[in-house]
């Protein structure tokens, strides 16, 4: 793992998508809610980047602008600093549109497994 090391995922949330979310939040909306945008960072540094054993130590996201139902969002984590002797490893976050809109971002700080990195 190298500072500028980046990961992203695709996702397009339907109307279908949100259905459960919905009953358990009691909401319903016309847009994609913020913790399922939330959910695609924390997807990828627990699988993609650092990877498995990733624990949270803080998260700072500013939600900008809402994302519509089907809109293609793109959410993406840098690295932009490295601690290895304390496994601690700084990330940038962003999620945007296809238009290239940022629709969220912030830091994310967490501790990676004991796996190599650094």
């Amino acid at each position: 793992m190298q500072i500028g090391d980046k990961a992203e995922v695709t996702r397009q949330f339907s109307a279908q998508d949100l259905t459960g979310y919905e009953t358990l939040a009691g909401t319903r909306g016309a847009h994609v809610p913020e913790p399922l945008i939330a959910a695609l960072f924390s997807y990828l540094l627990g699988v993609k980047l650092p990877g498995p054993g990733t624990n949270y130590l803080k998260q700072e996201i500013g939600f900008i602008r809402q994302a519509p139902l089907d809109a293609v969002v793109t959410a993406s984590v840098e690295v932009t600093r490295l601690r290895p002797d304390k496994k601690i490893v700084d990330l940038w976050a962003k999620a945007v549109l296809s238009d290239g809109t940022v629709i969220a971002e912030g830091r994310s700080l967490v501790k990676y497994a004991d796996t190599g990195h650094g």
